[in-house]
């Protein structure tokens, strides 16, 4: 089979937006180079000229190179280049094929596969920083929109005393619980595929949820939140570029919520913020 490769350039602080929004529309695993380009591919030469024009529509500073046919690529294995230890907080983050570093911290091991949440986005980065930051020792854990479960089982390997993930896509659940089995959380970790408006108030009180979306959905699940979070409980919210922030903050004061800290990542913004 004949794969097709779309070449694009971004400014930094749209790069990590491109290619998620690349590994999404294509269902591929996206190349970064080393002088900063990022390559997607596609399975015919139709779908990647649809694929830039889709690009151009939706991002302001990419530069598009003309789509080229290239090799097969084993994606089993190819999403892997690139990825290695990732030092946030007290966490160190591993991808599962590396050996663990000598100076490894708490140590999480993850295989993403085609879960979204490998410690190499800035928004995932972001959520880590701020669960290190504020998790309690025995704390119970939601985690809307889950992934691959990284920030479900770093809470387990915080010391959280029972972490439930929540993820509306089928195929990441199992990941999630592969990735839970792996760093022998299981007894502590779950993940349910579902709808993590309806789920969370059921779920709850929780003392500590995470919510690793994107901004509309964050600010929609602003009042389930609100319903699932215990007394003095703490919402982490990432997914959000920085541009983004003003807005958001402006959405958490409306729906009653007071700003506690925040991270900026590459671009992406995160925040911890808790019912006033």
């Amino acid at each position: 089979m004949t794969w097709w490769a779309v070449e694009v350039r971004a400014d930094a602080a749209e790069r990590d937006a491109v290619a998620e929004w690349l590994v999404r529309r294509t269902g591929q695993a996206v190349e970064e180079q080393p002088d900063g380009r990022l390559i997607g591919y596609t399975t015919d030469e139709s779908s990647s000229h649809q694929v830039g024009r889709e690009l151009q529509t939706t991002f302001v500073s990419i530069a598009l190179g003309p789509p080229q046919a290239v090799d097969p690529v084993d994606w089993r294995t190819a999403w892997r280049a690139g990825l290695g230890p990732r030092t946030i907080g007290r966490l160190t983050i591993l991808p599962t094929w590396c050996d663990r570093p000598a100076e490894a911290g708490v140590l999480v091991r993850i295989d993403p596969e085609t879960a979204f949440g490998t410690g190499e986005h800035g928004s995932t980065r972001g959520a880590l920083h701020l669960l290190d930051r504020h998790l309690v020792a025995g704390a119970t854990v939601l985690d809307l929109g889950a992934g691959s479960g990284i920030l479900a089982i770093a809470a387990a390997a915080l010391g959280a005393r029972r972490a439930v993930g929540i993820e509306n896509d089928g195929e990441a659940v199992p990941v999630a619980v592969r990735n839970a089995e792996l760093n022998g959380v299981s007894g502590a970790v779950s993940f349910l595929e579902g709808d993590a408006g309806l789920l969370a108030p059921l779920l709850g009180p929780a003392d500590l949820i995470l919510s690793n979306i994107l901004r509309d959905a964050n600010t929609a699940l602003l009042p389930a939140i609100h319903q699932a979070l215990a007394p003095e409980g703490l919402a982490i919210f990432s997914g959000m570029e920085v541009s983004e922030a003003p807005l958001f903050r402006a959405s958490l004061d409306q729906a009653g919520y007071q700003l506690v800290d925040e991270v900026e990542d590459t671009g992406w913004w995160s925040v911890a913020a808790r019912p006033r």
